[in-house]
């Protein structure tokens, strides 16, 4: 049996175990059942369900959870439309998150795909200084996707470039 201290107090019973708990009125915690004797510790239970959840809670606030957002294009997208979007996909991109390129095909558009791939690769182009791509053009169905991730050493160069607020 083991303390919350860390101090060791040997191999106990069962019913030695639960007196010592009730003096020091802490709990009796069986922590490796399998081993043999099987290893106990005496701590204040709530106070470790508690510590458990704020150091749960601090962990997930600090892990960054990735979003993948779609920005859709046609084969016939005019140069305005086009550079709107593709300052909107370096916007998404500063802040950390995936970019999924989709050319949308309708109805005989489909035989356009070349202006499609043509489109792709301007976009490519357009956001090659603070992106790369993950997955080449591919057709799915009746849409060509392109998806892209942020570049972290150009992003954190970017961040760095920026004149500070004072």
């Amino acid at each position: 049996m083991v303390t919350d201290d860390g101090e060791q107090l040997g191999i106990l019973s069962i019913s030695d175990a639960l007196k010592i708990a009730e003096q020091r009125t802490s709990d009796l915690i069986e922590i490796v059942p399998n081993a043999t004797p099987p290893v106990c510790k005496l701590m204040d239970f709530g106070k470790y369900r508690y510590e458990q959840a704020k150091r749960d809670k601090i962990q997930k606030k600090h892990q960054h959870i990735t979003h993948v957002k779609e920005i859709r294009f046609h084969p016939h997208t005019d140069t305005h439309d086009f550079e709107f979007k593709v300052r909107h996909a370096r916007e998404f991109l500063a802040n950390g998150d995936k970019v999924k390129a989709t050319v949308v095909f309708k109805g005989r558009e489909i035989t356009y795909q070349d202006q499609g791939r043509e489109l792709l690769g301007r976009f490519s182009e357009q956001i090659a200084d603070i992106a790369r791509m993950e997955q080449e053009a591919a057709m799915e169905g009746r849409q060509m996707i392109t998806i892209f991730v942020p570049e972290k050493k150009k992003k954190a160069l970017e961040v760095n470039k920026q004149p500070k607020e004072g």
